[in-house]
């Protein structure tokens, strides 16, 4: 008989491997990310960027891993022994079956205290206004003399001097060396922004050190070197750490660099530059200065061409010449005018005896003559024509005259409102009518009304 029969419940079987993701999805679905404290050991940074350590105290140790493009922000790098807080997700790595911590933050124990005392003051100073744009001063362009206030013995010493020879070598350099951590380093600090302007007059002032953890940068974020920065009589670059730390003395700062050797390179013009545009500027020069004389060369041969043709004699000659062109072409107009002036004369005399009087007044009568007869022939005529149309007019107004039809016998009845009438059904039996006769009218009353008789077809 098999379990089944036998009433044994059927077993389920994983493979290590479903096993472990089982175990790994529990894991990180039961548990957010944690903080945790512990010193690290077994630190390890292979060739992939990524971190690999334990994290552990007196009693227990957790695997940990912190992958590059998290890792990348964490400055310095931790060592063997460093306590630390982290920030991780708790999981288990199959390949090993063994409990992991992913990292997503990793800082110094304590540095959480620091940064939230960091954060307290940056707000405080900036609500003074004491990093306001409005107060950063402006670096002079070509320093003559560049302070520098950071360690006598560090390596940042040695970079910007590196850096100042290279690109400014024409500036003098005033150091004013000044411990950078610790305790004593900010009232130095704070002594050296006032003192050096004083002994030595400086254009820039090169505030630096090089990296460290938040604790090895925290002189530069005293209350009292930020308040000095901004009381210095000088522009003051800050240099301090690497390019991701920032402190209290970058935001007071004229102008913040991310390393010593960056402030040194903003804080100075390259001398390579200004060669190049030296160079630049003396070819241009000799240009401009070719040119010049060439320009002046020009206007010297059109000086000169302009005195030869203004000499005396030689404008004497041109006007001897111009007075021979004016008197031929005088002669020649004189001529032409007088051979002009008898052709026109020809002219008129044709015309004069084209237009004798006697002939046109021969001719003038003559046409005179006809137009009268023929006048008189068409005055006859229209009044013949007119005398026959008012005739015929008289006739036909005659016909038409009112008075006419009654001489015929006719008569012309109206109403007692004096409208005419033209049929007997506008009156009635009884009404006084008056009658117009060709002479004269009486009234009369209406005694018998007939209608009009109805025509025969």
């Amino acid at each position: 008989m098999n379990e089944a029969s036998r009433g044994v419940p059927a077993r389920t079987t994983y493979s290590v491997s479903e096993l472990a993701d089982i175990l790994r999805g529990l894991l990180e679905d039961s548990l957010p990310s944690v903080w945790v404290s512990g010193e690290i050991s077994n630190f390890s940074r292979p060739a992939s960027g990524h971190w690999y350590f334990t994290l552990k105290d007196e009693r227990a140790q957790l695997r940990c891993a912190m992958f590059k493009n998290t890792n990348y922000y964490v400055r310095p790098q931790p060592k063997d022994g460093d306590a630390v807080l982290v920030r991780a997700k708790v999981g288990v790595y199959p390949a090993r079956g063994e409990l992991q911590m992913i990292v997503e933050h990793l800082e110094a124990a304590g540095t959480g205290a620091l940064l939230r005392a960091f954060e307290q003051l940056k707000a405080k100073l900036a609500a003074e206004g004491l990093f306001d744009t409005a107060l950063k001063r402006p670096l002079p362009k070509l320093p003559r003399r560049i302070g520098v206030i950071t360690s006598g013995t560090g390596a940042a010493l040695q970079d910007i001097l590196n850096a100042l020879w290279r690109r400014w070598p024409l500036a003098e350099v005033m150091l004013l060396p000044v411990p950078v951590q610790g305790k004593e380093a900010p009232p130095a600090i704070i002594r050296a922004l006032r003192e050096l302007p004083l002994r030595a007059p400086v254009d820039v002032i090169l505030l630096a050190r090089g990296g460290g953890s938040l604790e090895d940068l925290w002189a530069f974020n005293d209350e009292g070197v930020a308040r000095a920065i901004r009381a210095c009589t000088v522009p003051v670059v800050s240099g301090v750490g690497h390019e991701i730390d920032f402190t209290i003395a970058d935001f007071a700062a004229d102008l913040r660099a991310a390393t010593p050797t960056a402030a040194a390179e903003l804080a100075t013009p390259d001398i390579a530059e200004r060669y190049s545009r030296v160079d630049t500027l003396d070819i241009a020069l000799i240009g401009l200065v070719n040119r010049r004389l060439l320009q002046l060369r020009e206007r010297l041969a059109q000086m000169s061409s302009r005195l030869q043709s203004l000499h005396p004699g030689r404008r004497l000659q041109e006007r001897a010449q111009r007075l021979d062109e004016l008197d031929e072409r005088l002669r020649h107009a004189m001529s032409t005018r007088l051979a002009a002036s008898a052709d026109r004369l020809r002219r008129h005399e044709q015309r004069f005896e084209a237009a004798a009087p006697l002939p046109r007044i021969v001719l003038r009568q003559s046409q005179l003559r006809l137009l009268a007869d023929r006048l008189m022939r068409a005055g006859s005529s229209v009044l013949i024509e007119r005398r026959a149309r008012l005739r015929q007019a008289g006739a036909l107004l005659n016909s038409l005259n009112p008075s006419a039809v009654l001489e015929r016998g006719y008569a012309l009845a109206t109403g007692a409102d004096g409208r005419i009438l033209r049929d007997s059904a506008e009156v009635s039996s009884g009404e006084r009518v008056s009658v117009q006769l060709a002479r004269g009218r009486f009234e009369a009353d209406v005694a018998d009304i007939r209608p009009p008789e109805t025509q025969k077809t």
